[in-house]
């Protein structure tokens, strides 16, 4: 039921049986179906969710209807409002699933007793969340100075699996690009390889 939650947590700390076993009292595993919200901005998030099947979206909503989507989260990925979660002030992002999901749930006081007792958790969640700074600095970087085609090329290689599997639309709220504008960046990749 775990094992890809202690597999992603092993690519950078040891953990002895007794603490999984310590870890584990404090998760729950929690299925959403496609569309289900898991956090609405404004409100306070208090969970960080590891998807163990299916595919999350951290997304911004904005006054004019629109959205930004800022992160997919497939399998073996982490989701949450870091800022909302870590400094208990409401939620900028907004959370819901894609696909039917299966997640790991584990709330913010229940990591910070945890953080307690096994201190080497504390140094996996910050280097988690060193990795997702650097994955958002990268993500404006490449926003602000390369082609929406360069940045659907390194789409394809970041979520190769997603590219099929979540619509158009939502990869184009990714990219910053309308679903049209991406509908001819694909065709022009396809008629550039034949």
């Amino acid at each position: 039921m775990y094992e890809l939650f202690f597999q992603n947590i092993a690519k950078h700390i040891q953990l002895e049986s007794s603490e999984e076993l310590l870890i584990t009292k404090k998760l729950y595993l929690k299925s959403v179906v496609k569309n289900e919200k898991l956090l609405q901005s404004g409100n306070y998030c208090k969970e960080i969710y590891f998807v163990n099947k299916g595919c999350l979206r951290v997304f911004q909503n904005h006054t004019n209807g629109e959205e930004t989507t800022s992160l997919f989260c497939p399998e073996n990925w982490w989701a949450s409002d870091i800022m909302s979660f870590s400094q208990n002030i409401p939620a900028l992002s907004a959370i819901d699933a894609l696909e039917d999901s299966e997640i790991i749930c584990l709330n913010s006081t229940d990591l910070e007793e945890l953080y307690i007792k096994i201190p080497k958790l504390e140094r996996f969640f910050r280097i988690l969340f060193q990795n997702g700074f650097g994955l958002y600095q990268q993500r404006l970087t490449l926003a602000l100075s390369t082609s929406a085609a360069i940045r659907y090329t390194l789409f394809t290689k970041q979520y190769p699996t997603l590219v099929n599997r979540i619509s158009q639309k939502h990869i184009a709220a990714y990219l910053g690009i309308t679903p049209v504008f991406l509908s001819i960046i694909r065709r022009k990749m396809v008629s550039d390889k034949n």
